[in-house]
């Protein structure tokens, strides 16, 4: 009887990892097919049976492709925007999340839930007011219109906070018996413990900066101020469209974001599991 409970045991931890495996299959295709696709002559492109792995890899689409376009002041350009959003946000939210975790203050929790309903709102609601401020502050193709509009959201503020509602009081309050102020609280004790949610979100909102296309396609027209992104759909829209230099760009789009997983990953970790949801 024993043995055979092992065996099931063994043989449903099998199946689990076989369909793990495949979930994990799944999402890596698309990513295989784009890296294989940027290696190949635009003949063989759509050709069937699908070539995976190309048999005369053209590494030269990729300088080809870089030098067609301006791509290297996109690049810089999402490099500024992407670096400027991440940093100014992690820090509001940040304090923001400290404010709602360990202050008591009329509507404290009201607020707390009426920043939160505003996750729930989608960007066609909110574009054409903001856009509508951009454009009276004088802000259309400029680096302070693509960053200060996204600086800050709810997501952010939820993480921080719910991570910041583990740190003990007893903590804070030793520190302000000490003679601590507030704001060297914050620095000197607070965020050295939160991290961890700090490089989560830092992660989050790379990707989600790196990858914008919609913000910046409504307030830039000048060409010197296109993020990676602007720049990659122009290249596909002139003339005829080479997917595989298509490609060949997109996956050296794909890099910083992938380094920048790779290098915080255990933190990312980390802060995902710590940061529950807990109230």
């Amino acid at each position: 009887m024993l043995t055979r409970c092992l065996m099931m045991r063994q043989i449903a931890r099998a199946l689990a990892f076989i369909a793990f495996a495949g979930i994990v299959a799944m999402f890596f295709v698309p990513i295989v097919w784009m890296i294989s696709t940027a290696l190949k002559p635009l003949d063989r492109v759509f050709a069937l049976p699908i070539e995976w792995v190309p048999a005369d890899p053209r590494w030269d689409n990729f300088v080809t492709a870089w030098n067609r376009f301006t791509f290297g002041r996109y690049f810089v350009n999402s490099l500024v925007v992407t670096i400027s959003v991440t940093g100014i946000h992690c820090v509001l939210a940040a304090f923001a999340g400290y404010g709602f975790a360990k202050y008591r203050f009329f509507g404290n929790r009201l607020l707390f839930l009426a920043i939160l309903s505003t996750m729930m709102l989608p960007i066609e609601v909110v574009i054409v007011p903001t856009f509508l401020i951009v454009r009276d502050l004088g802000w259309l193709n400029t680096y302070q219109g693509l960053v200060v509009p996204v600086i800050a959201d709810a997501f952010g503020v939820f993480l921080m906070r719910q991570f910041m509602l583990r740190i003990p009081d007893a903590l804070i309050e030793a520190a302000r018996i000490d003679g601590a102020h507030e704001v060297k609280i914050f620095f000197r004790i607070v965020l050295p413990l939160s991290w961890a949610p700090a490089v989560t979100l830092a992660v989050f909102m790379w990707r989600e900066t790196w990858d914008a296309f919609v913000w910046p396609f409504v307030i830039i027209t000048q060409n010197d101020l296109r993020t990676l992104p602007l720049g990659i759909a122009r290249f596909q829209e002139e003339f005829v469209t080479t997917y595989n230099e298509v490609m060949a760009v997109a996956v050296i789009g794909m890099i910083p974001l992938a380094l920048m997983f790779l290098f915080f990953q255990r933190a990312f970790v980390q802060g995902i599991a710590l940061s529950g949801l807990k109230e």
